[in-house]
């Protein structure tokens, strides 16, 4: 994993209207902090800071911060804050990290193949957990987890523990969490379950006309 460069000024200001200043001014307030290293508000860029998370490691990257004053740091970024309407990051913590040492990181799962019954039966791909939480070390944190659900069967279920192994990776999350699963659509269902109790209410009519002609 390539390591992506992150300016960051030292805040001087503090408090919500410097913040909110900062923030038109183009500027992420974050606070920099880990093992050994005492924690550090500084200022960075939005420009640059969306560039370092755009790349394909996205939040995961391995940010080699420049602080201002000739100080180094690699880091991750987590705990971001976004605005409620515009998305864009308010505030984030920007974590120490060794390349010798493992961390957590959250990964999105890669959905691979389309199984048969999503053509044949008209079954749909239902996605219950997006993302998987991990340890690696910092360099061995895939961008993505593959997933084959080519050979998933109308009903069935793929978890945590169906997912590959990976050199390196240890999956954080229970094995038995649900991740993908194939259903029909409601529609199909309820119109299955209609047909069921006319049937069942066409059977009880027979019954109940035969019950009838044997009373008379």
């Amino acid at each position: 994993m390539d390591q992506v460069t992150l300016t960051a000024r030292r805040r001087t200001e503090f408090g919500t209207r410097p913040s909110r200043r900062s923030r038109r001014d183009g500027d992420v307030p974050a606070i920099v902090y880990g093992r050994g290293l005492d924690p550090l508000s500084v200022l960075v860029s939005r420009k640059e800071l969306h560039s370092a998370l755009r790349t394909e490691s996205g939040l995961n990257a391995i940010l080699s911060l420049e602080i201002e004053g000739g100080d180094k740091v690699l880091a991750v970024a987590r705990e971001l804050q976004r605005h409620p309407v515009r998305g864009e990051i308010t505030h984030l913590d920007l974590i120490k990290v060794s390349l010798d040492v493992a961390i957590t990181a959250e990964v999105g799962l890669d959905l691979q193949g389309t199984p048969v019954s999503v053509s044949d039966d008209g079954a749909i791909v239902e996605q219950i957990q997006a993302t998987v939480v991990l340890s690696a070390l910092p360099t061995a944190i895939p961008s993505s987890i593959p997933l084959d659900i080519s050979g998933l069967q109308l009903g069935e279920t793929l978890k945590v523990e169906d997912l590959p192994e990976i050199d390196g990776v240890t999956y954080s999350d229970d094995p038995e969490a649900p991740l993908v699963t194939l259903i029909l659509p409601r529609a199909e269902v309820a119109a299955e379950a209609e047909g069921e109790e006319g049937e069942a209410g066409d059977a009880a009519d027979e019954a109940q006309s035969g019950a009838e002609d044997g009373e008379s």
